[in-house]
This record gives structure tokens, sequence and C-alpha cells, in this order.
């Protein structure tokens, strides 16, 4: 019996910044988590092609997600949309003094660097905010996992998020900060 799960090829990844919310229905969801303090809340949710991060406040939304590149997503408030590839910090301001910095690095691993992190990945699982191993269709084959852990503040919101490509030995490492 097949699975009939296939990851995106990580280098067909992109990172998108809304400054509105994002349809959840545009992606396949596994897990979700929700977060809150007084004056914001975030909804964290892992997909096949990575994670969605939608933080509120003030009325206002910011949307962080990762995509394929022929994925169909709006065009309407994209601040930021980038290829996924190597190391890059990007940094914006939004209404209601809202700053949202991110650093990501895209790295393909040799195969026995890859198992290692992969594995201390497996353990970290269990304390992340949210995290998800997909299935896979050989049993001998590591899963791609995918688990975002946080950092909450009255004032801030920092997400480590990372997400691996058994396929290409590849991990994407992301870290979004929200601070008002």
């Amino acid at each position: 019996m097949s699975v009939g799960f296939v990851r995106p090829n990580s280098s067909r990844l992109m990172l998108h910044v809304y400054g509105r919310s994002v349809h959840p229905e545009l992606f396949r969801i596994f897990a979700e988590a929700n977060i809150s303090q007084e004056g914001w809340s975030a909804t964290l949710r892992i997909c096949d092609t990575g994670h969605t991060i939608a933080f509120r406040y003030q009325g206002h939304t910011v949307t962080e997600l990762t995509a394929s590149r022929d994925q169909l997503l709006p065009q309407k408030k994209r601040f930021l949309e980038k290829s996924l590839r190597g190391c890059r910090d990007e940094s914006v301001r939004f209404e209601g003094e809202l700053r949202y910095s991110l650093s990501y690095h895209m790295e393909r691993l040799e195969p026995n660097v890859f198992l290692n992190f992969h594995e201390e990945l497996s353990g970290d699982c269990k304390r992340a905010a949210v995290a998800y191993r997909f299935p896979v269709e050989n049993r001998l084959s590591p899963e791609p996992l995918s688990l975002l852990r946080t950092e909450a503040g009255s004032r801030s919101l920092l997400i480590h998020a990372f997400h691996t490509f058994p396929g290409s030995c590849s991990v994407l490492k992301t870290q979004s900060l929200f601070e008002l």
C-alpha cells in the first residue's frame, strides 16, 4: 500500500510575507498551534511545503509562509517574496509599530551529517510548539520533519522553524521575530 506523500523539492521553495491573512485552504495543513499574549496572537501551521505563521496585533495580520515556486498565491499586500537558497536576512516594518525580522538558511548536508542532525531534531519534536513527522513510503528512509519552537514575550514572538528534506539531505532553518 502506498502512502502517496511526496514533499516538494527543496530547491523549488519560496518564502512569502504578507501584510494580511492568507487563506489556510491554500495549503495541506498537518499540524497547528495557537499562541497568544495580551496584545497579540499567532497561529502556527505546518504544511507540506514548510509552514505558515499568522501574527495578529492591533487589528492587523502579518503572514509568513513557505510555498513551492509553482503554487498559486495572492499578490495583494505581498511585502516579500524570496527564493529559499543559501542564507539571507530580511526585515520589514509594518503598521502599528510592528518590526518583523527574518533569517533563513537552506543547507544541503552530507548524508551522515544529515542523519545525525535529523536524529537531534527528532528528539526536539517533543519540546516544540508544533511538530509533524511526514509519512514515508520506504520505512528505512528518514521521515521528513517539520517543527517550530517559540519564545514568547509580552511584546515579541521569536519562532525557530526547522524543515528536513531527506531526498536531497537538505534542511531549511528559519528564525522569525515579531516585535511590537
